[in-house]
């Protein structure tokens, strides 16, 4: 039996965060840099989650590896797989990984940033794994 494409449940912009989905919309990824303690960090947000000093948008170059992963084989939209991924600029992300072959994914692989559409909603980023 087939299953319906997962669907992704639109994220509601804000202030703090508009700028994000706006990067996103234009197919950039953008994660904060503090101003103070030179500390890159993910989720964008206005202070450093480190030193709590303001931060500043920069943009990823949307390349990383695979820290941790677990694929769920139930459910709506299944299978799917969520993982941790590392990026090059150090930050660790929280995201799905957009694949058709969940059983080839493997802790250390090497992924690249796409952007998934959501429910009526903004772009979100995910990675797939990097073919080349």
């Amino acid at each position: 039996m087939m299953s319906e494409p997962r669907k992704i449940p639109a994220p509601q912009p804000n202030v703090e965060n508009q700028r994000f989905f706006d990067a996103a919309a234009e197919g950039k990824l953008l994660i904060g840099q503090c101003d103070t303690c030179g500390q890159p960090h993910y989720y964008p947000r206005a202070l450093c989650p480190f030193c709590l000093a303001e931060s500043r948008w920069v943009e990823s170059a949307g390349k990383g590896a695979i820290y941790s992963l677990s694929t769920m084989r139930r459910g709506a939209g299944a299978p799917y797989t969520l993982a941790w991924v590392t990026l090059d600029e150090g930050p660790a992300v929280l995201t799905n990984l957009a694949t058709d072959d969940h059983d080839a994914l493997k802790i250390g692989q090497r992924v690249r940033l796409q952007f998934i559409p959501t429910e009526g909603g903004p772009l979100v980023p995910m990675f797939a794994p990097d073919m080349g």
